[in-house]
């Protein structure tokens, strides 16, 4: 069976060494993408466009709305933006989908009620007043960077998109009057466009799209900021806007125009559009704007980065090895040894002090070296695939640059012992209140994770484990010290909650491995209390299963089925805990041979999310976990048989 697998998995290995799949699930970037075009004068070509359609069409949920991602409940941010992107794409009003939508986001307040994101979008298309943003001064650049609040401290994800948003707010960008948009004001409101009372409309958001309200807090400042921009300084602006644009130049050059994520690529390509029309910049994002488009059974959809190839390459190397029969997976093994040694970052990003980037020499991206931003947990698990391939004879990554990757790891280490992602955590806690997102939580501070501080304790000790001869004092301190943040971060219940992955099966997973790497046996206090947790929330019949909803609501919440990726995960943490032999891990795996087809596992729910509230499809995930898990579990199952045996001859073997 596990050969099975393995031969599923590599077969689904790229040309290039990796593995890139579908890394869709958001529904709100296709229509930004769409927007961005429009704004310029532009639209996807009819391929795409088509394939946009169909993707869209095939997502409507059945009271008339569209969700945050394909699985999650109707939102107005979602719902609105997709009628404008669809009418855009040529889709009649009449069409029975869109009149379905009018009657779902009319009541709700249509783009009055959307959240914030959604109404900056519809603003820069005129069909929404900036009188009815919170403002986005881009003055905020200008203040000290000593400040708390200097947008430097946000999270990276955070503040490159409101740097292009604030860019964009200060020239009150507006897409050229045309009769469809006209249209559009027609169809998006209960009531006449100019008796909208926009003032009254900056703090409105519908109850589907409040998922952080606002507090007093971040009303206050809103005000303030309203005020402000009522008696700005001309001079001040410009400069200001200068600032914004010389950092949004920084950030395309650095990422050869990627971008850290869509929303940004899409907004600084307006930016460019606006400053530079027709400009080298605007070529140069049009080229890699394709690189996020992905093709799907139900059309095309856009990722929610320009790809996920680094970790799941990465993933799957360690399941190929965990399976036992590497001399089997060779040739597949030394083309993804070839890809990771290509996909690391060599060099720091230029100017990274000016534009408050981290170093990044010796990390790994989630995606690739052209992404430019290489991140913690990445870096970890890249880390860990070239040692595992060392032995082999297949890691291509030299020694000095695996060290520099070591560096990037404990450069990266908070006060607290955890690790962010991308940076060292910035902003303190505080700043949370003052997220304006509305749909999203947790996007204003890059705190520590419980998977990315695994993922950097579990690299170390590997590197420890990898150079016997060498002791190094600040390595044993960070693993010793990330440990300490583990143990802080397991719940009452014995679980850890996952940030990046559904949800609680995720995160225990994480801890576990990374409290075992760290040295923790099997009799520790922290992993008992792990397995009890995991033990109470197996099924029936020997599965786990998770929903997102476990994340949007920070408590176990049982899927209908059995998940073999949430299966996948238990199973590993119950082996690593030093359960392998126990009746829940036998069960488990029976459950996953039980489900296994010619070595692949059916669909089921997305298994990733983002700022809690957003499911993420890993494409790889069912190729790579239960491959994972069944080789481990079987192969430490067979282990403890035979030392059962030697030690009790003639006992009965283990089921299994």
């Amino acid at each position: 069976m596990t050969r099975r697998a393995r031969d599923v998995l590599a077969r689904t290995q790229s040309p290039d060494g990796s593995w890139k799949g579908d890394y869709s699930g958001p529904l709100f970037l296709g229509p930004v993408y769409v927007a961005g075009l429009y704004v310029m004068g532009r639209a996807p070509e009819a391929s795409v466009r088509d394939g946009m359609v169909a993707h869209m069409r095939a997502h409507q949920n059945p009271d008339g709305g569209w969700g945050l991602d394909v699985e999650s409940p109707s939102l107005v941010f979602t719902t609105v933006l997709t009628y404008v992107a669809q009418r855009l794409l040529g889709v009649g009003a009449e069409d029975p989908g869109l009149v379905r939508a009018r009657a779902w986001f009319l009541p709700r307040g249509g783009p009055l009620g959307s959240a914030s994101w959604g109404k900056f979008i519809l603003a820069l298309l005129g069909l929404y007043e900036y009188e009815g943003l919170a403002p986005v001064p881009p003055e905020l650049w200008l203040l000290p960077r000593a400040l708390p609040f200097h947008p430097s401290r946000l999270w990276c994800h955070c503040r490159m998109v409101y740097l292009p948003m604030g860019w964009l707010y200060g020239h009150r960008v507006r897409a050229p009057e045309t009769p469809l948009l006209a249209e559009l004001r027609r169809e998006l409101y209960a009531r006449p466009y100019a008796d909208v009372d926009w003032k009254a409309a900056r703090e409105r958001v519908s109850g589907s799209d409040a998922y952080t309200p606002h507090g007093l807090a971040l009303r206050a400042v809103h005000r303030v900021l309203g005020l402000y921009e009522r008696l700005h300084s001309k001079r001040l602006r410009s400069r200001a806007l200068e600032e914004s644009l010389a950092l949004i130049r920084g950030e395309d050059e650095a990422t050869h125009f990627v971008c850290i994520g869509p929303i940004n690529k899409v907004l600084d390509m307006v930016v460019w559009h606006v400053a530079r029309p027709d400009g080298p910049e605007v070529r140069a994002h049009l080229e890699r704007l394709p690189d996020y488009l992905q093709r799907t059974r139900e059309g095309i959809s856009v990722n929610g980065y320009n790809s996920s190839q680094l970790w799941d390459t990465a993933f799957a190397v360690q399941a190929l090895v965990a399976s036992g029969e590497s001399i089997w997976a060779r040739d597949t093994l030394a083309r993804a040894g070839r890809f990771l040694e290509a996909q690391q970052v060599l060099e720091d990003s230029p100017g990274a002090t000016r534009h408050h980037r981290h170093p990044s020499r010796g990390g790994w991206p989630f995606s690739t070296r052209a992404h430019g931003w290489p991140i913690s947990d990445c870096t970890a698990e890249a880390l860990k695939a070239c040692l595992l391939l060392e032995p082999l004879g297949l890691n291509r990554v030299p020694r000095e640059r695996l060290e520099q990757a070591v560096a990037f790891i404990l450069s990266l280490q908070n006060r607290d012992g955890g690790w962010a992602t991308y940076e060292r955590q910035r902003g303190p806690r505080w700043l949370e209140r003052f997220n304006p997102s509305d749909v999203f939580a947790g996007i204003m501070v890059d705190p520590s994770y419980v998977e990315c501080t695994s993922a950097c304790v579990q690299a170390l000790a590997a590197w420890r484990g990898a150079r016997p001869e060498a002791t190094e004092a600040p390595v044993e301190r960070a693993i010793a010290r990330g440990a300490d943040f583990l143990r802080r971060q397991q719940r009452p219940d014995g679980s850890w909650e996952g940030s990046w992955g559904v949800c609680f099966s995720y995160g225990t997973w994480f801890a576990v491995t990374g409290l075992v790497a760290a040295g923790a046996g099997p009799a520790d206090p922290a992993l008992r209390k792990a397995v009890t947790f995991l033990k109470a929330h197996q099924r029936e019949d020997g599965s786990w299963s998770e929903s997102i909803q476990a994340c949007r609501e920070r408590r176990w919440v049982e899927g209908r089925t059995g998940h073999a990726v949430t299966t996948s995960w238990a199973v590993m943490s119950l082996v690593a805990a030093g359960d392998a032999h126990a009746e829940a891990t036998r069960r488990g795996v029976a459950w996953l041979r039980s489900r296994e087809a010619e070595g692949q596992w059916p669909p089921e729910p997305l298994a990733g999310v983002f700022s809690r509230t957003c499911a993420i499809h890993y494409d790889a995930y069912l190729r790579i976990f239960p491959l994972w898990a069944l080789s481990l579990g079987e192969r430490r199952a067979e282990g403890f048989r035979a030392r059962e045996g030697s030690a009790t001859p003639g006992s009965p073997p283990c089921p299994g």
